[in-house]
Order: structure tokens, then sequence, then C-alpha cells
């Protein structure tokens, strides 16, 4: 997993604090059995605050790169992944007051064989216009639990630390003088 680069925005921000600046953070959440009423790839996305936003994607997102989309208010809780030498980097996710509608598909996503990505990006409220965490932080759901109130969810990112080192496979057919 990439280090995730800040802005220069969300710099300033922190470095200054000033008065107003407001942190917008976001998830989203795909799935193949997401789609809208096309039938077409979708997303569940939200952000914590008390009302909509429609906020402008990276150019490299998995769906609708660039373009300008909808996050839904929604009350949610993220827990920083913890430092651990033995399990890979994970964090608690519990989304609250969920609706059906998002109640329905992610208990359908759960019976898939299909993971659930999930995706964190911060704005800033005077800056909707990209993300200021860059790439913004992918993980995959695991203990997806749901009832009629809430979800509570695993996120992992994998295990950096199980990674070959160096990651490349050194083959005779790449490097032929490897071979004699």
């Amino acid at each position: 997993m990439p280090d995730p680069t800040l802005e220069e925005a969300i710099k300033e921000a922190y470095a200054s604090n000033p008065v107003g600046e407001v942190e917008l953070n976001t998830l989203e959440f795909r799935h193949p059995n997401f789609v809208d009423q096309n039938g077409d790839p979708s997303a569940i996305r939200v952000v914590l605050d008390n009302v909509d936003h429609y906020l402008t994607l990276e150019d490299d997102a998995p769906l609708n790169p660039g373009e300008s989309v909808l996050f839904v208010r929604m009350a949610f809780e993220l827990t920083k992944p913890e430092v651990d030498s033995v399990a890979g980097p994970a964090m608690d996710i519990t989304l609250n007051n969920i609706t059906p509608e998002i109640e329905t598909q992610i208990r359908a996503a759960t019976r898939s064989p299909y993971p659930v990505i999930g995706m964190y990006r911060l704005y800033l409220l005077s800056d909707k216009t990209q993300p200021q965490n860059n790439p913004p932080m992918e993980f995959q759901l695991d203990n997806v639990n749901a009832d009629d109130e809430s979800i509570t969810a695993r996120a992992t990112f994998g295990n950096e630390a199980q990674r070959p080192f160096p990651n490349e496979n050194y083959t005779a057919t790449r490097f032929p003088g490897l071979s004699r």
C-alpha cells in the first residue's frame, strides 16, 4: 500500500488551523452487485456530515473518475489502524442510522464470493475539487455485521510485511544472463 500523500491545502490547514476550515471524511464502498437503476456499476458513498455533498473524485478513481458525485450524509466512526508486528493493518468501521437500501445492498454483498472494496477520502469544505489524501486509502471489508440500525466491519489493507522483497521475480526468461 503506497503511503498517501497529503495535498498542500490540507497541510496548510493542519499547520495553521484556520477557524472555519472543515474536514470532510468520506467512505466509498464498491462491489460487483452494486448497480444503479440502469444496471451500471455503482457505489455507496457517504460523508461524515449533517448535509450531503457533491465532491470531485480523483482522475484515476475506479468508478466515475474525475466526476463530481454525491456523497450522502451519514454518521460513521473509524478507528485508525493499530501498529502491530504480527497482523496486517486494519481499522474498524461503524456506519450508524443506515438506510434500508444500504442495509439490503451490504447484506447481499456479504453473501457473495466477492469482497466489498472500500475507499477513504479526505476533503476540505473549502476545496471539494479533489481528495486531500492522494492516493486515497483503499481497503477490503471483512467480518461485516448488519442490523436495522448500523453496519460494523473490519477494514483490512493487506499485510505489507508479507510482501516479498525485492518484489520482482528474477527469471531466466526476463533476465537471460541468469542462465548459462
